[in-house]
């Protein structure tokens, strides 16, 4: 077994205390590749900043999960090569569909999983929760589970409506759980393509999404006073590296996302943590798909990975300091 203190990473516990205190949510970045990775790392050092690094199942099997957790030990190294002494790194399972692969993460040196039984009767969702919570907590795992259901599509994650989280039941849930988070349904959706043109309002020419359901989140914050919250699906989608990605060669057609004043709002209530992915893959894209038609002849990875990651690593420093307000908001520098 390989323990996460043993690559100098943590759990979310301290810094989600910090957060709710604080009014501002943690980033959770999504990555695949090592060009991710080291922007994200760039990006935190920089703003001083926790950072969450999610690997989905799908990152999993793309990369390699010993590649992967490899990958994470040096985010570690790196950001202490790059004057941070004392960072605050998370390496979190995404989207855990069961036991098997949140054990298999734990016992592998992840500092925080995911198990998400929203799909399943209430119950159920339950008894698997509780299930990675007992596993988990004899390591000083931290586990966030999912109550509600997000429309769209990720990797895996998969559905063609939501269900917001009923208020009701989230004291019965995280009390029988024993969850250390708890992630919600209030109008965030995965993907790029988070509505339908038909669920926007045009205002100006532009569609504008309908609004987060904040009712809902003060319900649960009045519920649940202190938790941690999270929101799943809150890529910004922003039309500036839609319309590079389409302007060269691309085809993305009705993209729309969570407008990032909404997402202020949500970092400065319960909201602790809050997953972008979505917006990651189109800085990368927007980047490269430029780059190729600007310099045809290139053919070196590195001369069209190196802007990917700069755009990358713009758009992590903005989400961060301008969307989230974690910067500044290490425990020690």
């Amino acid at each position: 077994m390989v323990n996460y203190k043993d690559l100098g990473l943590v759990n979310t516990r301290e810094m989600f205390k910090r957060a709710v205190a604080g009014g501002y949510a943690i980033p959770a970045f999504n990555f695949n590749t090592m060009e991710q990775m080291q922007a994200i790392v760039m990006a935190a050092v920089e703003t001083k900043s926790p950072v969450i690094m999610q690997v989905s199942k799908g990152a999993r099997n793309y990369a390699n999960g010993t590649i992967l957790r490899n990958l994470a030990k040096g985010a570690v190294e790196y950001a202490k090569e790059l004057g941070c002494e004392h960072p605050e790194i998370v390496l979190h399972l995404d989207h855990g569909d069961t036991f098997e692969l949140c054990k298999d993460c734990i016992d592998n040196g992840f500092s925080s999983v995911m198990i998400d039984g929203s799909s399943l009767p209430y119950e159920e969702n339950i008894a698997l929760a509780k299930k990675v919570v007992d596993y988990a907590h004899q390591f000083d795992v931290t586990v966030e589970a999912e109550l509600g259901v997000l429309a769209g599509v990720e990797d895996e994650v998969s559905a063609a409506e939501s269900h917001y989280t009923k208020p009701e039941e989230v004291i019965d849930f995280s009390t029988r759980t024993g969850c250390d988070s708890l992630a919600i349904s209030i109008g965030t959706s995965h993907g790029a393509h988070k509505f339908t043109p038909e669920q926007c309002t045009l205002v100006n020419g532009v569609l504008v999404p309908p609004p987060l359901a904040f009712d809902i989140l003060a319900e649960i914050e009045k519920k649940l006073p202190g938790f941690p919250i999270v929101l799943h699906g809150s890529s910004s989608v922003p039309m500036e590296e839609v319309n590079t990605i389409n302007k060269y060669g691309g085809k993305l057609e009705a993209a729309i996302g969570i407008p990032e004043e909404q997402l202020r709002k949500a970092a400065k209530s319960a909201v602790c943590k809050i997953n972008i992915d979505s917006d990651s893959r189109l800085a990368m894209t927007a980047a490269i798909r430029k780059h190729l038609a600007e310099h045809p002849g290139d053919f070196d990875p590195r001369q069209y990975l190196k802007p990917a990651r700069e755009n990358m690593k713009k758009m992590y420093i903005h989400k961060i300091v301008n969307v989230l307000g974690s910067d500044g908001k290490l425990a020690q520098c």
